[in-house]
């Protein structure tokens, strides 16, 4: 089954078998023998408690660094950057941390070796990411890599060929294109030379010992594929279907199976198996440690908004959340007005619908601080597509494509549009549209580290309160 790097399905295109042999077995060895080394250096018998840690050091290199690596792959083929190796080992030594501290078997280690240890090993894998780069390069200009041919020169086709080119750690290099039809029928501005037409692939394939062959036609075409697959099952190469899905917005673009049949999923929340549990354990851990960290700021706000306006201390507004459901969303009452109608009129600098503390509360973002209890009640997440007014919804869905995949996901307290620059009043269709490309750009890349990255960097500019009244 294909992997798909960016929404491109590139086949066997994974991480290669030199890399692969680094992160799950040179790496996780060098750490435990570095380990070896120093605790010998500082005197110390490497008995059955530092064998435990090896072990444990070692089996948890070996999947962090792969399954890292891997994802960090299929967001982007470039690779990995010079502190990937150092983010991989602080997940690591922060598990092994953790372990320990629970079993209470650190006080068995030389507290002085072990923290040289952790602090040093970066370095180590640093060098062996160099090493691995070198290793590869040097097999590049060898030619010891895989060798591929595409059938069809068309959009998908022609990406594929780019990322090949672009990418050298793919360890692929592409021997050219198949294409019954003439060169003036290529896509405009495409004049791509081939090596023949389709009858002609299987001997070439044969002639020049083609690995990888990725086949890139028309359903229309199926007749003359069937035939030239046919003809290629008297060869070793391995064979790919490029499906032309570059008319979609991919979201999330990934194979499932419906029954034991496969499907492929051009449009799908990142929220799926593991990644649900994961990002609603966060959410509960961190909204019940914010807020019992600012209650007492929340309880005086409350006061201050009671004392200095009529109404009441919490404004209820309808929004969309999960799947375009309806939801009650909480913020701190900033304004005289509490439209949730079918006009709602967005927030201006100098508002005259603001009350006296309300322009202090929207700048500071600390209006939002309710939120946190619909994160706890689970109909909002804290790092999520901003959600809007039902009348903006409504307005915006005719007007701008797309707008609505935001929710695929819970809406957030902060999100990546926010962090951006395109917080608080959005007063063109241009800016909305700015907005929902972050919206979706962030449904596309989601990971817990960068809901973490979001998280920090609304914090830096909240502090600097920018952009919202």
């Amino acid at each position: 089954m294909s992997d798909l790097h960016d929404g491109l399905p590139l086949g066997n295109v994974k991480p290669n078998t030199i890399t692969m042999v680094f992160k799950r077995f040179v790496e996780p060895a060098l750490i435990v023998a570095y380990l070896w080394v120093l605790v010998r250096l500082h005197g110390h018998n490497f008995n059955g408690d530092y064998w435990v840690l090896a072990i444990m050091a070692f089996f948890l290199s070996s999947y962090f660094f792969t399954e890292l690596h891997e994802r960090r792959l299929r967001r982007s083929p470039k690779g990995p950057s010079i502190l990937s190796p150092v983010l991989d080992w602080l997940a690591v030594a922060a598990v092994l941390v953790l372990v320990a501290y629970i079993c209470e078997f650190y006080q068995s280690f030389s507290l002085r070796a072990i923290f040289f240890w952790v602090v040093t090993t970066p370095v180590g894998l640093i060098i062996s990411q160099h090493v691995q780069s070198r290793v590869m390069r040097d097999l590049h200009t060898k030619g010891e890599v895989r060798k591929a041919i595409i059938i069809g020169v068309n959009p998908a086709a022609l990406k594929l060929a780019d990322r090949m080119e672009k990418y050298p750690s793919l360890m692929i290099k592409l021997m050219g294109f198949f294409d019954d039809r003439e060169l003036n029928r290529q896509p405009a501005g495409t004049f791509t030379p081939l090596h023949g037409k389709m009858s002609d692939v299987a001997a070439y394939v044969r002639q020049n010992n083609i690995n990888m062959v990725y086949i890139s036609m028309p359903i229309s075409a199926q007749p003359r594929v069937l035939q030239m697959i046919d003809e290629l099952q008297d060869t070793t190469a391995s064979i790919y279907f490029i499906p032309d899905i570059y008319i979609f917005n991919l979201i999330q673009a990934r194979f499932d199976y419906v029954g034991g049949m496969a499907v492929m999923a051009i449009c799908e929340t990142p929220f799926t198996g593991t990644n649900n549990l994961v990002k609603r354990v966060s959410d509960l851990i961190l909204a019940s440690a914010i807020l019992l960290m600012l209650l007492p700021v929340m309880m005086v706000i409350a006061i201050c908004v009671k004392l200095t306006s009529p109404g009441p201390v919490i404004f209820k507004q309808r929004r969309y959340g999960l799947d375009g459901e309806e939801i009650v969303v909480y913020k701190f009452r900033s304004m005289t007005v509490m439209e949730d109608g079918g006009k709602v009129t967005q927030a201006t600098k100098g508002d005259m619908r603001l009350t006296k503390i309300g322009g202090f509360l929207r700048s500071s973002s600390l209006d939002e601080l309710p939120q946190f209890f619909n994160v706890l009640q689970g109909r909002m997440s804290i790092v999520g597509p901003r959600p809007h007014a039902v009348a903006h919804n409504e307005l915006y869905r005719k007007q701008i494509k797309g707008y609505m995949l935001r929710h695929k996901v819970k809406p957030g307290i902060t999100g990546w549009a926010q962090v951006n620059g395109l917080r608080g009043e959005t007063e063109t269709l241009d800016k909305m549209k700015a907005r929902i490309e972050f919206d979706l750009e962030y449904l596309r890349r989601w990971s817990l580290v960068f809901d973490l990255w979001i998280i920090f960097q609304t914090v830096r500019m909240v502090i600097k309160r920018d952009n919202a009244y």
